[in-house]
């Protein structure tokens, strides 16, 4: 008797989008501390293009063939014989542990959480690759406190958007970079003020801010140490920074060294549920125009999040 095949996108080499290939895999098979999940969406990142053009290698080197994407949302199809708190049939999401693109995927108790009442599919696959590194940022990192101030770049963005909401949350004056089309989307996320970096250089910034969040790098990143007061923070979601520049400056520097807990993540899909932040979503394309979704990603001007749909909701409900 044959083994169960599912639908997949595997990389097995690095490269352009032609180096993405769907095909038809083995049905993987939960351990006993596994959960295999029915994907319903997962989330197209700059990190996934990255990596698949081997840009990522010395970090994070891959096994080929990989299927690419880590945060989804999906059903419970199957529980290992260990797993105790989930349940086949039951609405969950974070991230997989063997890639996102792909019909089914394996997770574990320490990776997903229940979904709750309220949540979207499509607002619960952006958590962990959106919402989680604005939140790490944000609060985790750059410990934000009511009454601050703090500036977000690429507040329109997957990560961008979800840290200006977070922000205006925790009561803090907020501002953003956007550019000139994202202004009024970027307002409408609650932000104080919306700095247009078509027109305006960060060199003519006068007021520093006590926080300031870069998930665009390069010339941006470098621009954004004037801007940071005596005493303030820098975090950086892109490349690590000099202490000893920090020292320099007078100032706290940030790059990935904490992470976020399952209750930040509760926090997180409750504040979604209740409609107190959303999720702006870009676009959604199905599983076969995968090329598309990463060829848009890289673009850099994405409004939101991108989505990958892997099964409807009919799919989901049967």
């Amino acid at each position: 008797m044959s083994s169960p095949v599912m639908n997949a996108i595997r990389v097995h080499q690095y490269g352009d989008t032609d180096v993405l290939k769907h095909e038809r895999i083995e049905l993987p098979e939960p351990k006993d501390n596994e959960i295999l999940i029915k994907v319903r969406y997962t989330t197209v990142t700059p990190f996934d293009w990255k990596m698949r053009k081997g840009f990522l290698h010395s970090v994070f080197p891959k096994t080929f063939p990989y299927i690419p994407g880590g945060s989804i949302s999906g059903v419970v199809e199957k529980v290992g014989q260990k797993v105790t708190n989930f349940k086949v049939g039951q609405a969950v999401f974070g991230s997989s542990t063997h890639g996102g693109y792909a019909e089914y995927t394996l997770s574990t108790e320490k990776h997903i959480l229940p979904m709750p009442n309220g949540l979207t599919y499509e607002s619960a696959a952006t958590i962990t690759a959106g919402a989680a590194p604005a939140w790490k940022a944000i609060f985790s990192e750059g410990n934000l406190q009511p009454n601050q101030n703090v500036l977000i770049h690429a507040a329109a963005g997957g990560v961008g958007q979800f840290a200006i909401q977070l922000a205006k949350w925790r009561g803090a004056k907020v501002v953003g970079t956007a550019s000139t089309n994202n202004v009024e989307f970027v307002k409408s996320l609650g932000a104080d003020e919306v700095i247009d970096y078509q027109k305006t250089a960060l060199e003519d910034i006068i007021d520093p801010f006590d926080l300031v969040v870069d998930t665009v790098g390069g010339h941006t990143l470098e621009q954004s140490w004037n801007i940071v007061r005596k005493g303030g923070t820098l975090v950086s979601l892109t490349q690590p920074l000099s202490s000893e520049k920090a020292k320099e400056y007078g100032i706290q520097v940030h790059f990935n060294t904490k992470q976020v807990t399952m209750n930040n993540l509760r926090t997180i899909a409750q504040l979604l549920a209740d409609g107190n932040i959303s999720s702006e979503i870009e676009r959604i394309y199905p599983l076969g125009e995968v090329k598309k979704a990463h060829e848009k990603s890289q673009t850099g001007h994405a409004r939101g999040r991108i989505l990958l749909e892997i099964h409807s909701n009919e799919d989901i409900e049967h």
